[in-house]
């Protein structure tokens, strides 16, 4: 088996968004601070024709505007670079290709940084080229599918080349600071794991907010939804931490397990429930940050009558041991007041009140994941003062990671994931079981939609969607944490 230090790098789309604003820059700062093995070369490969020069501009524009940039560090950065124009789908130029790949000795790390349809040719030729071996790693981006149904046959198709220990399953949200630290916060604080289950916790609130549109996107957008783009991935992988049972060790497998278990015990919603379970809506004109932006059904090149959700609010519920009766509320749109992500545990009221004159509200923990990562814990305090009659107030315990680790460089989650592929790390990973089970879950409820008829909502841009959503929760006497 080859050592970290014997892997050269294989981007394939590198002259894509993707490649060129996250995984060149990530590599960048993964080789100044020593990260990439010494003899590492990074190939990147693309239907597009760039002169060497304006590639490595491209990429540099990209990185020089940082504090942090160091020339010198570019400039043997760039000299690990190589690219080259050429179609991947072809098997005979890939197998010429492959004669230059094999000639440095090295085993491959296969970034497929490009759309998803491509997946099955670009595999195939890698295969039919001989590039692939047992030692190769291959990391794919989401969307992994578009139904259980697809991602099956996707996944069958990778591993007819790769084993499951090869290929690594992106998401770009386990590789956050912030997610990161759920685990630390949850199993290295007796402070809160007793206390994390039914009977201290009422409920939990998990938000993706995005202010932008579809960003030009609308023919792969509208064939998606905020469903499928957002809630079957990152936010059923953030429900997976926060709810998980401890893991073992820090395995990937150890970790997958506890979070397939999550999944499985997540309570159905179909047409049964659907109703009752979920909300879901287009956004109309409006304005965000101050600008005027038009709706969905306005957007260019959006298709006349869409019914496509923008956005999704929805209730769900674990059936297990620690988590029964608790509501798990997920909520994620586009077009919406700000760009957060965060996770809100809210604790249940204090079982006796001992001071009659004043009101006190339940402990909350907010788990902030962008922007300015950190965690607030709001608690009760008195009110300095001489008043016979104590007056509670609220006030909120802050850690902020930029305040506390100023001096650090944010590191971008595309840095952590890709080192860990080069350690041959899965556990930020997600393993196929895993992904399986979000979608059966997911693919369910879209199928009760389909049946009820569920109806298309509205809500304007720049306000924090329709009020169904607020009445999803209302109806149990709870309402979304906003500020």
């Amino acid at each position: 088996m080859p050592t970290d230090d014997a892997y050269n790098i294989l981007i394939i789309g590198a002259a894509g968004d993707l490649a060129l604003n996250k995984l060149y820059p990530a590599l960048y700062y993964l080789h100044r601070d020593g990260n990439c093995p010494e003899e590492m070369s990074i190939y990147g490969i693309s239907r597009r024709t760039l002169r060497k020069n304006t590639f490595l501009n491209t990429i540099k524009s990209n990185i020089a505007a940082d504090k942090f940039f160091d020339d010198n560090a570019w400039q043997s950065f760039a000299r690990r670079l190589i690219y080259t124009s050429l179609d991947a789908t072809d098997p005979p130029t890939m197998k010429k290709f492959s004669r230059e790949l094999k000639k440095t000795r090295r085993s491959l790390i296969i970034y497929l940084a490009m759309p998803p349809n491509l997946f099955t040719a670009t595999c195939q030729s890698l295969k039919s080229a001989d590039i692939v071996n047992e030692h190769t790693r291959i990391v794919v981006e989401k969307p992994l599918g578009d139904s259980q149904h697809s991602f099956i046959e996707t996944n069958n198709l990778l591993s007819d080349i790769f084993h499951e220990q090869q290929i690594y399953r992106i998401d770009h949200y386990l590789g956050k600071e912030a997610v990161q630290n759920l685990l630390v916060l949850r199993f290295a604080n007796l402070l809160y794991e007793p206390l994390w289950n039914h009977n201290y916790i009422d409920h939990v609130q998990i938000t993706v907010a995005e202010t932008v549109g579809v960003d030009g996107r609308a023919q792969f957008y509208d064939a998606t939804g905020a469903l499928r783009d957002m809630v079957q991935n990152h936010l059923l992988q953030l429900l997976c931490l926060i709810a998980m049972d401890p893991p073992a060790t820090l395995s990937s497998n150890a970790v997958s397990d506890e979070k397939l278990k999550i999944l499985r015990s997540l309570k159905t919603i179909d047409h049964t429930n659907a109703r009752d379970y979920t909300v879901r809506a287009q956004y109309t004109g409006g304005a965000v940050d101050g600008k005027s932006v038009v709706g969905y059904m306005e957007e260019k090149n959006m298709p006349a009558q869409s019914t496509t959700e923008t956005f999704v609010a929805l209730r769900a519920e674990i059936d297990s041991w620690r988590w029964s009766g608790v509501p798990f509320y997920l909520r994620t749109g586009k077009r919406l007041p700000k760009r957060s992500s965060e996770i809100v545990i809210q604790y249940k009221q204090v079982p006796h009140i001992i001071f009659p004159h004043s009101a006190a509200s339940p402990n909350t923990l907010i788990i902030r994941l962008q922007p300015n990562e950190g965690i607030q814990l709001k608690v009760m305090n008195k009110v300095p003062g001489l008043d016979q009659d104590i007056e509670l107030s609220p006030m909120t315990l802050d850690l902020f990671f930029s305040k506390i680790f100023a001096q650090n460089r944010h590191i971008d989650a595309y840095e952590l994931l890709l080192l860990n592929v080069i350690r041959g790390d899965t556990t930020l990973f997600m393993r196929a079981d895993e992904v399986e089970a979000a979608w059966e879950w997911v693919d369910k409820i879209r199928a009760g939609w389909h049946k009820i008829k569920h109806p298309i909502g509205q809500y304007t841009a720049g306000t924090w969607g329709p009020t169904d959503a607020v009445a999803l929760l209302a109806k149990r006497d709870r309402s979304w944490y906003e500020q």
